[in-house]
């Protein structure tokens, strides 16, 4: 018997990525800026934390 604690060890929660300070945008109009970049992690962050709780009905 597998109990729930050994599941989500295997399974970790995702963790959200941090966001960029204010400071680390340059202001140069970079493509991507690291707020493109910081959106695009976001999204596949909370994609991630869909399926994991879909997985963890109980989380």
């Amino acid at each position: 018997m597998t109990d729930e604690s050994d599941q989500s060890d295997d399974d970790p929660r995702p963790v959200p990525p941090e966001r960029p300070l204010p400071d680390d945008c340059c202001q140069s109009g970079c493509n991507p800026c690291v707020f493109d970049l910081y959106d695009a992690a976001l999204e596949r962050y909370q994609a991630a934390l869909r399926a994991w709780e879909a997985r963890h009905p109980a989380a």
